[in-house]
């Protein structure tokens, strides 16, 4: 199976071609031009590259929120345009579980958190639960590993979560853009032992989004394209400007 996964829920542009157990290419940017002008065109260069047949393409993954409003507009379109174009389902992969999967195999407690301004972060708590897979050309038992959501992704502020953690009591890695947002606050809150990830792990990762979507489409988790739509988990700006007009 080959799939096409994009995100840009965040602050990365982030698109990646996976066939099976193989990343075929992947091609992540966080440099000050916006998704819209940088998605398309990063995977029109990465197919290039691959010389990759879109008639090969059994479906496409995106992250489906929460994130920027308009970032997660942006990825909704482009999925869409492409799943039309394409005659393929979309798989929707939840923000926070993907970002979670960049510390795939972890036995600490993963904590994604995205800056979602006024003092909130999109968030949630997982663990990756040791799994048992047959190989049978060895006849032996080798380990994989299943996401498990402990706190779902939810919009909540930082003190929040940062309870939630502490109540749990394990070992926390953070990740995500809201990290140099709230470390310092973080480490006035925690008293369970955290640490942060580094660079290469600690934004969205197209490719990591894809590793979740082979299990959805297996489990036949998918979409049609023209029945997606972003979840954002709570209102944009100016709809809760409106409505605290309307209240007033």
């Amino acid at each position: 199976m080959k799939i096409i996964a994009i995100d840009s829920s965040g602050l990365v542009a982030s698109v990646a071609i996976v066939e099976d157990d193989i990343l075929i290419g992947e091609y992540n940017v966080q440099y000050k031009k916006t998704h819209s002008q940088t998605l398309l065109p990063m995977l029109d260069e990465l197919k290039r590259m691959v010389e990759l047949d879109l008639g090969t393409v059994d479906a496409i993954a995106l992250a489906k929120g929460p994130g920027s409003f308009t970032g997660l507009r942006i990825g909704s379109a482009t999925a869409k345009g492409l799943g039309l174009a394409m005659q393929v389902p979309l798989l929707e992969i939840p923000t926070l579980d993907g970002l979670a999967c960049n510390l795939y195999g972890t036995d600490k407690l993963v904590c994604p958190i995205m800056d979602a301004r006024r003092n909130q972060v999109y968030t949630g708590v997982y663990e990756f639960e040791r799994m048992e897979q047959p190989d049978r050309n060895e006849g032996n038992m080798p380990l994989h590993y299943r996401l498990k959501t402990i706190v779902d992704q939810c919009a909540v502020p930082i003190e929040e979560i940062a309870a939630k953690c502490n109540e749990l009591g394990g070992e926390v890695i953070f990740l995500g853009d809201g990290v140099p947002v709230f470390a310092a606050r973080l480490s006035q809150l925690l008293t369970v032992p955290y640490s942060f990830a580094p660079a290469h792990m600690n934004r969205q990762r197209a490719a990591a989004f894809a590793m979740l979507a082979f299990t959805y489409l297996k489990e036949g988790k998918c979409v049609a394209a023209k029945d997606h739509a972003p979840e954002y988990l709570r209102l944009s700006q100016a709809e809760r400007e409106k409505k605290e007009k309307e209240q007033g």
